[in-house]
């Protein structure tokens, strides 16, 4: 990637806690402006930015329901206006709920996918035409993809098609030396990931992985900053499973 003398302005959804608020610390400790989306957690966001500004950081809340296009947009239009224009995205924002296909509602069926994947893919298209020359796109999916549980039949189909767009938006972007990744995470302690499991059912998911613990948001994060960062340039189009090797 081209070295500008311009500070790097990255934008992460669904970063007012869990895995994305870790990586708006990350990335703000990399140098980094950053624009951190919420949905409805406002006082969490606003406290995050605020702590990142009070270590020298340039950090700013973005309320915005990225299931909606006229709000990804406008997280790219306020990150523009409070920084210039975005180098990096991270697309976190997602929902999961655990149920079996057979039980599962169309409201769950579509929220689902209006979260993880519409999510996406308006965030990506904004990405499109808005990014920086030289930018990078971190998409979120999950190792569950490869596991194949029972219950996680919907949030899996969502991810999936973050997969595909992951694999073919990278090359559709040729030309403009714009990375396209995903970052696959195993079971990590997080809010989302807890939510609704038993602690037998933790403790069994914390022990599939050979290092013997869950994952923690900063595994995470360092994961994206490798890809947003200098040394990251050479990856593309690729699915990363950050997970302990469970899968």
């Amino acid at each position: 990637m081209n070295q500008t003398d311009h500070t790097r302005v990255a934008i992460v959804t669904g970063a007012s806690r869990g895995i994305g608020a870790d990586i708006a610390r990350r990335l703000a400790s990399d140098g980094l402006a950053v624009a951190i989306n919420y949905a409805s957690n406002a006082g969490e966001a606003d406290a995050l930015a605020g702590a990142l500004r009070e270590k020298g950081a340039r950090a700013i809340a973005v309320r915005g329901d990225v299931s909606k296009a006229h709000d990804a947009r406008r997280i790219f239009e306020e990150a523009e206006q409070a920084f210039g224009k975005v180098d990096v995205v991270v697309n976190n924002a997602g929902i999961m709920a655990m149920v079996p296909l057979i039980d599962a509602t169309d409201e769950q069926f579509e929220r689902h996918f209006a979260v993880n994947a519409k999510g996406t893919f308006n965030m990506l298209r904004e990405a499109g035409r808005r990014l920086r020359q030289g930018g990078r796109i971190v998409n979120l999916s999950t190792t569950a993809l490869a596991l194949n549980m029972p219950g996680y039949a919907i949030y899996n189909g969502s991810k999936a098609a973050v997969e595909a767009f992951t694999r073919v938006f990278a090359k559709e972007l040729r030309g403009r030396d714009i990375t396209v990744n995903a970052i696959a995470p195993g079971p990590v302690e997080t809010g989302l990931f807890l939510n609704g499991k038993s602690d037998a059912l933790i403790a069994q998911l914390a022990g599939m992985a050979p290092l013997g613990r869950l994952g923690q948001p900063d595994d995470i994060a360092k994961v994206v900053s490798f890809l947003a960062g200098p040394d990251g340039g050479w990856v593309n189009g690729q699915v990363l499973r950050a997970n302990g090797g469970v899968a």
